[in-house]
């Protein structure tokens, strides 16, 4: 292959570090959140994008595209949830077809009881090494990226 553009020092230097860093702080937050909450990230995320939503639901494809996960990962992970209390499973009166995912006052009050903890999480192991200059400037370098990965700026926090 001689047209490959191989990553120079500083490229494959760079890119590792996010690799690790973006790797080590998400089994960081799983910790946690198993720890002091006994649920996994990714459950944490599904109770959080849902209490953000109008009414707190979310039809399923909806949450699926929120949370990036495939239908039958997601589908799976909101049983556990469902079997917990946390969320439910409803039809949408106007389409039968369409589930729609609820967050029941339980699941809130699981998610307000697991915010303070992840939140300390989040700020230990990514603001708290950072100047406010450095961490504004990763902001910069993160929408960059963002850009280039959601030009439909479909993530949830690509509206910043």
């Amino acid at each position: 292959m001689t047209g490959t553009r191989w990553l120079d020092a500083d490229e494959q230097e760079t890119w590792r570090a996010f690799l690790w860093t973006s790797r080590l702080l998400n089994e960081a937050l799983d910790r946690q959140l198993q720890r002091d909450s006994g649920m996994p990230h990714t459950y944490y995320m599904i109770l959080a994008m849902l209490s953000e939503a109008p009414g707190r639901a979310l039809t399923m494809t909806e949450l699926a595209a929120i949370v990036r996960s495939s239908p039958s990962r997601l589908s799976h992970a909101v049983k556990r949830l469902e079997e917990d209390g946390w969320v439910r499973r409803v039809k949408d009166g106007a389409d039968r077809r369409t589930t729609i995912a609820e967050l029941t006052d339980t699941g809130m009050a699981v998610l307000t009881e697991a915010a303070p903890g992840h939140v300390a999480e989040v700020r230990r192991h990514l603001f708290t090494p950072l100047t406010r200059d450095q961490m504004l400037q990763f902001r910069e370098t993160l929408r960059a990226l963002l850009d280039s990965l959601d030009p439909a700026r479909e993530a949830p926090c690509a509206d910043g």
